[in-house]
Formats: structure tokens, C-alpha cells, sequence
């Protein structure tokens, strides 16, 4: 086996975005791409010799090419190790996991997450640092400057690692460890929820349904749910992981999850539904006749985490991202524990979970998760719903009920604008960016604006500052509307508006959600002008 050192150049566009390098398949495919991005990650972290990294990805198309390019390229830089899951499959969380649990160096993660797959869909490549949490922006950068500056690369050049067969092999000097890509979390999952009790249950009859939309959670949801738990066979649908999601868009929401939705509020639904996105840190949670927004199911587990084994003793504390809602602020309050507002983008909680400042993060856009691992886990955050509600003996439309009537609620949409062109995205937000000074005191809508502000957020823990975070309108009612430019896309821009609107009670507590959110979207249009810049009649998406 021979080390090649091929002379290579820039190629522009590598810049990672809020969770790693995502493009189209084909231009992954360009010649050097994949190599110039996984050198200049390598360079950025102060080379591989020596290290043990994890590889894996959510099986979408290209991604085994992939998977044997890293392997190669780890090899010719001086990697010690890599641990592969099966197939280079391994789930998001799973991943986190594993580099935690073996205290390895990092590891690379081959996913878009819930953008769609195939050879003309979108491929996606990230690294995940030491913690298992996504590479901070300080890490970020210096990938992309060396993308900038790249002039060659290592590569080994060598048969492909058969990654089917389980066990370890070598890769010139390096050890390749091929392990199963779901043994190890789902014994995670067995130390932070009460098994047995969930067995009860199932075999007491409680029907659940959980899509897994031909994405990687499928194997993880049957090993769990059918296997350990004892949920009947067929109640992971969906289950098989392909290239391409079978064609469906692996994004668990009402939108794109819409049988799920029909079987759920049809005439036989399951006591609980439940989907995940295509690398299964995404998650939708949905009760019979009864959907679930992130918010408040992020909410909701904040409290009554302390219902479950692995969080019996309380939680030190909740983090959210700043567009969503406010209801587990209120939460955190009642309990007395700190609450934190980040930017998107789970790398943001990071840091305030390896310092013990919180327990339980979330975000608006279907993630949440704990500090088990240093992502979001859609898979865990089902799992701690099926524990309450095991404990609580109550369905999920109780629990809600009794949720709002004690901390009242916040009701909460998000309107997806998508594959608009950059340059109207950019108008509607630079358009409101610069009157954003002028609008404290000024009425819309019958609504009297309180505050408006581009968000910025220093960091508590090592003081990092991230400015640019998205545009705030706050009234003296306790509503808000929030505008951002989504970083997950890859074809022109996908603009973001996100609706709050909270009601005490204990009134008004089951409007529904559009309605009740009627003269905050009246304001937004009034004074970002969305539909009359895009030419849209509505959002593409609404959650």
C-alpha cells in the first residue's frame, strides 16, 4: 500500500454551514471535492496522526464511496483508528455516542440530516469533535480557511475495507473496527428509561406507530421498540434504510410526515405516533387526534424528565434555540434551574452542557435531546415521552391539557418559505434588518411593538460572541415574530418565520394554532412584506 500526495486547488463553496458541508450529491461527486473537504478537516484539527476517529453516516446515496475515501485518507495522514459502524451506517446520536464512549478524537458523520437523498438530491459531510458535539464555529472556519489554501492531499491507495463484516482489519497501518451500529446506544437507552415498565405497558396493549421514513432510525426504533420492548411487529414502518429514503423527504413533520398524520387522526390511531428524520436526531411526536409542536414537547420533558431513571434527581438546567417558544423558560422557572436562549444550531449547546449548566436542549425545528450525548436524539426524546406517559397513566392530549393549565401556553408556528431565490431572501431580510431601530413604540396589527433586534449571543462559558443570529419583533403582549435565513438548504435560500403568541389562561388555551396566531402573522406580513416580495400565497411548510 503506497501513501499518494495529489496536487490539488480551491474549490469554492466549502464553507460549513450550521451543521457541517451540505450540497447536492453531484457536486460532492466533483473531482476532489470529497478529498480537498476531509484534508483541509484534517489540517484543521491539527492533523490525524496518532488519533481514533468514528465514521458513519445515515446511508444515504454516495455515501459508502465516501465512507472509503475517509477511511483512506485517515490512513495516509497517520489515523491510529477508526471505528466504522456496519455499512458506515450509524445514526447521528449513535455516533455521538460512540466517540464518547470510546474517547476517541472526533469523528466524521455522513449526513444532510432530513434534506432528501439520491444522485440528485443532497449529500452531507460534518465532524464532530471530542465531546460528540458538531465542531464549533472557531473549528468551523479554520476547515474553511483551509479549503482556501489547500494545495494537495493524502490519500492511501488501497481495496476497499469490506465494511459488512464485523470485527477488525487494517488499512495500511491503521486499525479499522467495524462494529454494530446499534448495540451500543440502544444499551444507552436501557440505563436512562425504565425498560420494564415500558414492556407493561406494551403488553398491557398500547399501540404506538413510529414512522422511520426509510431513514437510519429504523433499525435503532425495531432493535428498541419491537425487540427490547416488546411493541408489536410492524410498529416501526418504514424501517429499512435506503440510498435515496425511498423517495420520501425524511423530515418528521406534519408536512412530510403526512401518513403518519392521517393514521394518527384517523378513525383506528395508535395511542402514540412518533417519526424521525433521516440521520435520527429529529423528531415528531404526535397522540391519538393530537399533534405535539417541538416547542412544547421540549417543554412538556423538561417537566416531567425527572419521571424517568436517567433523570430522577432533576435537571441542572434547560437550554433552547433563540426562535423557539418560550414555554420551557417557564418550566426552567417553576424549578428553579437556569434557562438559556442560543442561537440555531446544535453546536451552541455544547458548551453549557460540558459545564453541567443544563441537562435538556432543544430546538424549534423537531430536535431535542439531553446530556447523554452532544446532539440531538429523535429516537431518546420518543423514548422519554413513552416513559411518562407509562408513569403518568394519562395520553397525550391530558398531559398537554394539564401541561397548559399550569404554565399556560405558548402557542407557536414556524412558516417555511423554500428554494427562493437568494437575491428575494436577502431583500426581505435586509429590508426589515434596517428598520429594525425605528420600530419600538410603533403600533401594527392592533399590537404595540415592545422590542426588535438582531440577535446576537455571547456565549456564558468561554465568552464567544455569534452576532447575525435572526431579527426579533417583540410586542408589549408577550407576542413575537422571528425572521431568519435557514443554513441546512442547499438550493437557493428557505426563509424562516417563526409565530409565538402566549396565553395565560386559563382561558383561550385550545384555539387553534393559526388562528390564535392570526394578528402576529398579520404583523409580520405587514412589516416584512413575505408574500408580497416572494409572490407566494403561503408558506411551503407550516409547523
Amino acid at each position: 500500500m503506497t501513501i499518494l500526495t495529489i496536487a490539488t486547488q480551491p474549490i469554492d463553496g466549502q464553507k460549513p454551514g450550521t451543521s457541517g458541508l451540505r450540497k447536492k450529491t453531484r457536486v460532492f461527486m466533483q473531482s476532489h471535492f470529497v478529498e480537498n473537504f476531509v484534508q483541509a478537516t484534517l489540517d484543521a484539527i491539527g492533523g490525524a496522526a496518532g488519533k481514533t476517529f468514528v465514521l458513519g453516516g445515515d446511508g444515504r446515496y454516495f455515501s459508502p464511496q465516501v465512507a472509503q475515501v475517509i477511511l483512506r485518507m485517515c490512513a495516509a495522514n497517520g489515523a491510529a483508528k477508526v471505528i466504522v459502524g456496519q455499512d458506515a451506517l450509524l445514526s447521528t446520536p449513535a455516533a455521538s455516542h460512540l466517540i464518547r464512549l470510546n474517547k476517541t478524537d472526533g469523528g466524521f458523520i455522513m449526513s444532510a440530516s432530513h434534506n432528501p437523498g439520491g444522485l440528485d438530491e443532497d449529500f452531507g459531510l460534518k465532524f464532530n469533535t471530542a465531546n460528540g458535539g458538531p465542531a464549533p464555529e472557531s473549528l468551523t472556519d479554520a476547515i474553511h480557511d483551509a479549503t482556501t489554501r489547500i494545495t494537495e492531499y493524502l490519500i492511501l491507495e488501497a481495496h476497499d475495507v469490506d465494511l459488512a463484516a464485523i470485527g477488525e482489519t487494517r488499512l495500511g497501518d491503521m486499525v479499522v473496527e467495524v462494529v454494530d451500529p446499534v448495540i451500543d446506544y440502544a444499551n444507552l437507552m436501557e440505563t436512562l428509561f425504565d425498560f420494564p415498565k415500558l414492556r407493561d405497558m406494551f403488553a398491557a396493549g398500547f399501540r404506538m406507530r413510529f414512522d422511520a421514513m426509510c431513514a437510519i432510525t429504523g433499525p435503532y426504533a425495531t432493535e428498541i421498540l419491537e425487540r427490547r420492548l416488546g411493541a408489536p411487529e410492524g410498529t416501526v414502518v418504514n424501517g429499512t434504510p435506503l440510498p435515496d429514503f425511498g423517495g420520501m423527504h425524511p423530515d418528521p413533520n406534519p408536512t412530510w410526515a403526512k401518513d403518519l398524520m392521517d393514521v394518527m387522526f384517523g378513525p383506528d390511531a395508535p395511542d402514540f405516533g412518533a417519526a424521525s428524520d433521516g440521520d435520527g436526531d429529529r423528531n415528531m411526536v404526535v397522540g391519538k387526534n393530537t399533534y405535539v409542536s417541538p416547542s412544547d414537547s421540549l417543554a412538556v420533558l423538561a417537566a416531567n424528565a425527572h419521571l424517568a431513571p436517567g433523570y430522577r434527581s432533576g435537571i441542572a438546567g434547560v437550554a433552547r434555540s433563540m426562535p423557539t417558544s418560550a414555554a420551557a423558560d417557564r418550566v426552567a422557572e417553576a424549578l428553579g434551574v437556569e434557562a438559556f436562549e442560543t442561537p440555531t444550531g446544535w453546536k451552541f449547546f455544547g458548551n453549557l452542557l460540558d459545564a453541567g449548566r443544563v441537562t435538556l436542549c432543544g430546538e424549534e425545528s423537531f430536535g431535542t435531546g439531553s446530556d447523554h450525548v452532544r446532539e440531538k436524539d429523535g429516537l431518546w426524546a420518543v423514548l422519554l415521552w413513552l416513559n411518562i406517559l407509562a408513569e403518568r397513566g394519562q395520553n397525550v392530549a391530558e398531559i398537554l391539557a394539564d401541561h397548559w393549565a399550569k404554565y399556560g401556553r405558548n402557542y407557536y408556528s414556524r412558516h417555511d418559505y423554500e428554494a427562493l431565490p437568494t437575491v428575494l431572501a436577502n431583500t426581505i431580510v435586509d429590508g426589515l434588518r434596517a428598520r429594525l431601530a425605528e420600530l419600538p413604540g410603533t403600533d401594527v396589527a392592533g399590537m404595540t411593538i415592545a422590542a426588535a433586534d438582531d440577535f446576537a449571543y455571547t456565549d456564558p462559558v468561554d465568552s464567544s460572541v455569534a452576532k447575525h443570529q435572526g431579527l426579533r419583533v417583540s410586542f408589549t403582549d408577550g407576542s413575537r415574530f422571528v425572521i431568519r435565513l435557514s443554513g441546512t438548504g442547499t438550493e437557493g435560500a428557505t426563509l424562516r418565520l417563526y409565530l409565538e403568541r402566549y396565553v395565560a389562561g386559563p382561558d383561550n388555551l385550545h384555539l387553534d394554532v393559526q388562528d390564535a396566531l392570526a394578528p402576529v402573522i398579520g404583523a409580520a406580513e405587514s412589516l416584512a412584506s413575505i408574500r408580497a416580495v416572494t409572490r407566494r400565497d403561503a408558506p411551503d411548510v407550516v409547523t
